[in-house]
């Protein structure tokens, strides 16, 4: 038997006019509905983070068609288009805030557009929102220190921890990069599990702390959405983005060879 496989779709911002910065992986609101009540139609059932992972941990079980609806960083449309819409659904889904880009007493103002503000995110986590780390300031947190990367992650929880009342179990990589030394301090820091991207489905076997999603972007129509929510065809329709990434990677370990020699002379 094939080990199941889960759709974890990572949305940013919804936003009927984004500015430059969000626009490729924003989602107009009218197309998120279209897309919130295709889940419906289809019968698959949203899931948080958490009960996925404790669900894979455990043994437990999960609907029948399960998938997770995740938003990055924080941007106040996801409170004002996407929260409806998940209310009339009945809908779970995950937000991983960048603690430093919300607006309120910690803004480091970092954000690339508007802002959700505390008393907002608070609404969501009343309305069936996990709330999840994404770091304070949103770094590629592969390159940095690792007392950049400790104050990072910790800040991140203890300011999700204040403002909500209860700790943060779950994080998503900003970029979606990670390494070994970034998942161990995920863990360490506390989180149960953590996402990263790789536009594929997740599955076990990849490791709470590595698992993958899938973008959903302004060009993804209908058909691109069905395809993504049924685990089909899916290496076809980001092998741009992979062949991207690959060779993006390939200049990161450069870059991270390069730091560590110049920290071995020092």
């Amino acid at each position: 038997m094939s080990e199941p496989a889960v759709p974890i779709l990572m949305y940013h911002s919804i936003a009927t006019a984004p500015n430059d910065a969000t626009r490729a992986l924003s989602v107009a609101p009218e197309a998120f509905a279209e897309q919130m009540a295709l889940l419906g139609d289809l019968k698959i059932t949203p899931v948080s983070t958490a009960q996925l992972a404790e669900s894979w941990r455990s043994g437990g079980p999960l609907p029948e068609r399960p998938v997770l609806i995740t938003f990055d960083d924080g941007y106040e449309g996801v409170h004002r288009h996407a929260l409806p819409v998940l209310a009339e659904h009945g809908f779970a889904s995950t937000l991983f805030v960048s603690t430093g880009w919300l607006r309120g007493a910690y803004d480091t103002g970092g954000g690339l557009d508007s802002m959700l503000d505390w008393d907002q995110v608070r609404e969501l986590a009343d309305a069936q929102a996990e709330i999840g780390g994404h770091s304070h300031t949103h770094p590629q947190l592969d390159e940095i220190d690792d007392d950049a990367l400790w104050w990072e992650l910790l800040r991140c929880k203890e300011i999700i921890a204040d403002e909500l009342g209860t700790r943060p179990v779950s994080f998503a990589y900003p970029y979606g990069y990670s390494s070994r030394r970034v998942r161990e301090a995920v863990r360490e820091a506390g989180f149960g599990q953590s996402l990263a991207v790789g536009n594929a489905l997740a599955r076990r076997r990849q490791g709470p702390y590595a698992l993958r999603r899938v973008t959903v972007r302004r060009s993804t129509g209908v058909e691109e959405f069905t395809r993504l929510v049924e685990g089909r065809a899916i290496a076809l329709d980001f092998a741009r983005d992979r062949a991207l990434t690959k060779g993006y990677a390939m200049v990161r370990r450069a870059r991270q060879v390069r730091r560590k020699a110049i920290r071995s002379r020092v």
